[in-house]
């Protein structure tokens, strides 16, 4: 990668202590190298509880590594991410606001005039199909229309650098495919980078320019990378039908199939 990245986690590991044993530690990440190209669109899978969300929050700033760095356009992560938005897998929706309202929030903080943050937000919520909605609270939007919502209020201050957690894996299959694809079309027009957590392959390989794959935990590591050469633009069901969607999926599954099944194992186990 001859260009400076635009997010670059330098030989992370993350070691929690146990707060009821003393001097228990778990080290749930280990020596994990993981770069994302300006405008790359990169998803990570591994088996459930191996620590994809943990690298995520390292990647914002809300965790600080036990070992490594986090580097930003190239220079070293100090506090929370700046230029990163974060999508949460559960919502962050203050529901005693509006639509409009929640994704007015951020532009509020920022000291946007109230007229102007009011126009941008109106501007965001029809580009995720929500025009005419602004006036409704959470309570009364479906499960889809909530994730849109989330969705304008995140890229509505334009960050440079998107992580995503799961965002859609509430979503019944129908609303989900809509989402992703939705996702795809406002990602097309000016292609942040985007780190985006999944536990779902398929997601991944539609989705992606690249799918990186961690080893079940403790001390979970990337063991894969995989260049998704899908054209663009996709659609996400149709993708799915493709010859070399389906040689990628088997690839990739193979390399992970033996991670799941020690991760579930261990969660047995337990």
């Amino acid at each position: 990668m001859s260009q400076i990245p635009a997010l670059a986690l330098e030989g992370v590991s993350v070691t929690f202590v146990a707060r009821n044993a003393k001097d228990a530690r778990y080290t749930a990440v280990k020596d994990t190298t993981l770069r994302v190209a300006p405008g790359e669109f990169v998803s990570v899978v591994g088996p459930t509880g191996c620590g994809k969300s943990t690298l995520l929050n390292v990647a914002a700033g809300l965790l600080e590594p036990s070992a490594g760095c986090v580097k930003v356009f190239g220079e070293e992560l100090v506090g929370l991410n700046r230029k990163a938005g974060y999508l949460f897998q559960t919502e962050a929706l203050m529901p005693w606001r509006t639509a409009l309202e929640n994704v007015t929030a951020g532009l509020e903080f920022r000291g946007l005039s109230p007229g102007q943050a009011n126009a941008e937000a109106e501007d965001w919520l029809g580009r995720v199909g929500l025009a005419g909605h602004g006036h409704r609270y959470p309570h009364q939007l479906s499960g889809g229309m909530r994730k849109r919502v989330a969705l304008a209020q995140t890229l509505i201050l334009n960050p440079q650098i998107i992580l995503m957690d799961e965002p859609f894996s509430a979503l019944d299959i129908q609303t989900r495919q809509l989402m992703e694809n939705e996702l795809l079309e406002l990602w097309s027009v000016d292609r942040k980078s985007v780190v985006f957590i999944t536990h779902d392959l398929e997601e991944a390989i539609s989705l992606s320019d690249r799918v990186v794959v961690l080893s079940a935990g403790p001390e979970t590591r990337p063991i894969g990378e995989y260049e998704i050469d899908l054209p663009r633009p996709r659609d996400v069901a149709e993708i799915r039908l493709t010859p070399r969607f389906i040689e990628l999926h088997t690839s990739i599954w193979h390399a992970m199939k033996d991670e799941v099944l020690k991760g579930y194992a261990r969660t047995r186990i337990q």
